[in-house]
């Protein structure tokens, strides 16, 4: 897999790129999960291979590779369902005496002045419903109970052809396109409805008497987005790494983005993770070695951001050049302030999300806390989920 993909000159012609990842970046020696992953695939092709043979020797020759496998691993009934069948349909396929909800979808409606949702929202509206394209969700129950509680979920990208569709109505317009004004800049309220898409929804959810589950308007309830302001952790904080215009003395930022898979902290609290952020900044001047490193881009930046009409502040940010005479006056710090684990109270709806940069620095997927043990320190897991990374273990210096 790993020289396979390295046959392309352009990692966005590889049959696996999807929009928005980021491109390979790593050029240590080190051996990637890539390479782990190979020693394992061909290990697992021999258990298989065995697992095989034996079931070709049950069912008879007839039954081989995967339809042999399938009979030999048939579900036994035991979990009280019939199987669905596999289908490449475009749908959702329950077994029989099942039913599916669709719950908080994009747009929804969760804070705030409560706005339904429209083609033609707003950028501030979208600060008070659903984001888009959810990812990593959890359900915190309220006093235990499995029928009332908060659900918590990522919003890991966005389509602006979706967002703005009541505006490029009858245009062609793909994925990878964002609007733009004839001089080259971008509307406001177009970035800043792209903007407040990304982030976390947090909001209360409870079943109903005939068995749905409906959404409930809620003081928990809270929007977090691409630019809420959050609090810088850990060993970071204060550094010089993540000194900017914005936050001078390097403890603060604003947003989270492309937040993938998440985690729930021993202590019930949730993680966001930051994965393929880089894409969202650009720096077309020299790059430093964290700019490099991590894959920022030196010609354009994802959703353009940065050229919103009005240069505010809140936009300026997303170019990382070097344009001051110091990092108090610009943003080239700014990327370093992505790519962390975000923790959020989801009890708490007036704390401060933080960045917990005790967790490192990449392409977080997501984050799994092994069980605490008391007396013993805290253990955790992430991935980078970038091409020829890593996965990480973390292990806290104190006991729990």
């Amino acid at each position: 897999m790993k020289d396979f993909e390295r046959d392309y000159s352009d990692f966005k012609d590889t049959p696996f790129y999807e929009h928005g990842d980021e491109r390979p970046s790593n050029r240590s020696g080190n051996p990637t999960f890539y390479e782990v992953m190979d020693a394992h695939v061909k290990r697992r092709g021999f258990l298989m291979g065995g697992m095989a043979t034996i079931a070709t020797g049950l069912f008879g020759s007839a039954l081989v590779g995967r339809a042999a496998l399938a009979q030999a691993t048939a579900p036994s009934g035991l979990l009280g369902f019939t199987p669905v069948p596999v289908s490449f349909e475009d749908t959702v396929v329950v077994p029989q005496g099942y039913r599916y909800q669709v719950l908080g979808a994009w747009g929804t409606p969760i804070t705030g002045d409560m706005p339904a949702f429209a083609p033609d929202n707003t950028g501030a509206q979208q600060a008070m419903q659903t984001g888009m394209h959810h990812d990593g969700m959890h359900y915190f129950p309220i006093e235990g109970s499995s029928e009332d509680g908060l659900l918590v979920m990522n919003h890991e990208y966005i389509e602006p052809r979706f967002l703005h569709a009541a505006k490029i109505q009858g245009q062609a317009f793909d994925g990878d396109m964002v609007t733009m004004r004839d001089d080259g800049t971008r509307d406001d309220d177009d970035v800043l409805k792209e903007v407040n898409a990304h982030g976390v929804s947090i909001y209360r959810t409870r079943k109903t008497a005939d068995g749905t589950w409906e959404i409930v308007q809620d003081p928990h309830n809270r929007r977090i987005t691409g630019g809420t302001e959050m609090e810088i952790a850990g060993p970071v904080r204060g550094s010089a790494h993540v000194v900017t215009k914005f936050s001078p003395d390097g403890t603060k930022t604003r947003g989270t983005l492309n937040n993938c898979a998440h985690g729930v902290t021993p202590w019930n609290t949730y993680m966001a993770a930051e994965e393929n952020w880089a894409g969202y900044f650009v720096n077309t001047g020299e790059q430093p070695r964290e700019h490099d490193r991590y894959g920022v881009p030196d010609d354009e930046s994802r959703y353009k951001w940065e050229l919103a009409a009005s240069g505010a502040d809140e936009f300026a940010r997303f170019n990382a050049a070097a344009t001051g005479a110091s990092a108090t006056e610009d943003y080239r710090n700014e990327p370093n302030t992505f790519g962390w684990m975000v923790e959020i109270d989801p009890f708490d709806p007036a704390s401060t999300p933080v960045k917990r940069t005790h967790l490192g620095r990449f392409a977080h997927e997501g984050v799994v806390f092994a069980p605490p043990v008391v007396g013993q320190p805290l253990v955790c897991y992430s991935g980078d989920d970038s091409r020829f990374e890593y996965i990480y273990k973390f292990v806290s210096s104190a006991p729990r």
